[in-house]
């Protein structure tokens, strides 16, 4: 098997298991997931906001807050889950698209210097 189609399993196996991160923290009752705290959850948590987050905390506004879509927030785990699942190969796919389009400007750019 090429080792290409081993990462693309990877990532698929990636994909399948991000709603995990939705699921436990209900499961457990714990709140959201670890890490993935805003300014106003860390005031709660710990009781102030480190000053870098509050300084950058507005300058990046996610294109899909929470992973969800507009009018999801409230329709259960399974859209959630589904949700997250969706964001993830769409993350994926963005990351792999600029990755390749990088790698074929540099290799172009390389042949070149060659010659």
């Amino acid at each position: 098997m090429k080792i290409i189609t081993k990462l693309w399993i990877g990532m698929a196996i990636l994909i399948a298991l991000s709603p995990l991160g939705l699921i436990l923290p209900e499961h457990f009752k714990a709140g959201s997931a670890w890490g993935e705290w805003g300014a106003e959850e860390m005031q709660k948590l710990v009781g102030y906001v480190p000053n870098g987050l509050a300084k950058f905390s507005t300058l990046w506004n996610a294109p899909v807050p929470d992973y969800a879509f507009k009018g999801w927030e409230e329709k259960g785990l399974s859209h959630l889950s589904f949700a997250y699942i969706i964001s993830a190969i769409v993350g994926i796919a963005l990351v792999s698209l600029l990755a390749w389009l990088i790698g074929k400007t540099l290799t172009k750019k390389g042949a070149e210097h060659k010659e």
